[in-house]
């Protein structure tokens, strides 16, 4: 079962889960670090951020979701990860279950919000709930295997894609590739780039994102 660090609800009794999925080669605790930007906004809301379920191929202390075999960027991403991918989004579907089960939330009271890897892991399983989460938030990610989901997706939440014009590890062109899959799929996306910046996440980011959520949530 998945783990790592969670923020509780500033009030007290959580009424929404907001589950922060990280990168490649990092852990929860690098997301856990903007619960209060958007805690600032939805005081009952939790904040959970797991480590992913494989140690990183890379070594260190970080995890991954998927191995990226070589990859690098400007390539093409590993066809041979999707097993992996499919096999994590699994893990993650159950942990989530478990998680509502848990604090007696609803999916309309779950957000994902995913960076890199753990945006491609947010739209993997988002788009594949038995029910809708609230939204999906997605920063210097991309859709993997597209045309897997016409014929896969089951849910349709609103999705906020955020990418930095300079990234040199998910190349910017990800973000309109996925907006126009999901387009095509029926599901309501906005995208916002975010000039200069390269592969992270910045203020404007964190602010627009905020208010995506606190709309999808009252």
């Amino acid at each position: 079962m998945l783990s790592g660090p969670t923020v509780p609800a500033k009030s007290g009794t959580p009424k929404q889960l907001i589950v922060f999925l990280h990168g490649y080669g990092s852990n929860g605790e690098d997301l856990i670090s903007l619960a209060p930007y958007f805690a600032a906004v939805l005081p009952d809301a939790m904040f959970i951020s797991p480590n992913a379920p494989h140690a990183c191929e890379m070594g260190g202390f970080g995890y991954q979701w998927f191995s990226l075999g070589g990859w690098q960027p400007g390539l093409d991403w590993p066809t041979k990860a999707w097993p992996e991918i499919v096999a994590s989004g699994k893990i993650l579907d159950a942990w989530l279950d478990a998680q509502l089960e848990k604090y007696h939330l609803e999916n309309n009271q779950l957000a994902l919000i995913g960076f890199s890897q753990g945006t491609m892991m947010s739209l993997q399983v988002g788009l594949r709930r038995a029910a809708p989460p609230a939204a999906i938030i997605g920063y210097s990610g991309a859709l993997m295997a597209p045309d897997h989901l016409a014929a896969d997706i089951t849910a349709r939440p609103p999705v906020m894609l955020i990418h930095g014009e300079m990234d040199p590890i998910v190349p910017f062109h990800e973000m309109a590739d996925a907006e126009k899959v999901l387009r095509a799929n029926n599901v309501p996306v906005q995208t916002v780039a975010r000039p200069g910046l390269p592969h992270s996440i910045d203020d404007a980011g964190i602010i627009a994102a905020a208010q995506f959520l606190s709309a999808k949530f009252h």
